[in-house]
């Protein structure tokens, strides 16, 4: 379990607007916290070496990628399963985006992105092979809703961006 770490009411605004946007620039996060630069950059680098900041990510279109099709796999394992492995292994298919083991029923949730149902089947059937698995149930995405709000791309990212 990762170790507690203690932050105050601005860093969770610095927080809340970097997930808000990952790509805003200090000067901007400063004018929202109402501080000058430099202490929201030395902030944001201990949030970062502490590692509450795990790193900075991309929002894609998938559908303009070729992979159109978003699915949950529910997998239930037998008893002499290795939960830790199943995940290793599976996190290494291309098709896989993300692995959860829970507690309950199912056993695995895994996360698939395909380029059409007979993708999404082939993928399927992978899982059903893999050691341990004794039974899956997919569900595909019809539409996405997220908590954050994500900002569109600019043309020239780099024109409006103070690099952290």
């Amino acid at each position: 379990m990762s170790e507690r770490v203690q932050i105050d009411e601005t860093d969770r605004r610095i927080l809340a607007l970097l997930e808000e946007d990952a790509r805003r620039t200090i000067a901007d996060i400063s004018t929202h916290v109402n501080l000058s630069p430099a202490p929201v950059k030395r902030r944001i680098d201990r949030l970062e070496r502490q590692g509450v900041i795990a790193g900075y990510s991309v929002v894609l279109d998938h559908g303009k990628l070729g992979s159109e099709i978003e699915a949950f796999t529910e997998v239930r394992f037998d008893g002499q399963a290795d939960a830790d492995a199943f995940s290793a292994e599976i996190a290494q298919r291309p098709e896989v985006r993300e692995v959860f083991t829970m507690a309950g029923d199912p056993d695995a949730l895994v996360r698939i992105r395909v380029a059409d149902v007979a993708h999404l089947k082939q993928a399927v059937n992978q899982l059903r092979r893999s050691r341990n698995v004794t039974g899956t149930k997919s569900l595909i995405v019809l539409d996405h809703r997220s908590r954050i709000a994500r900002r569109r791309a600019t043309a020239d990212p780099s024109a409006d961006r103070e690099h952290l």
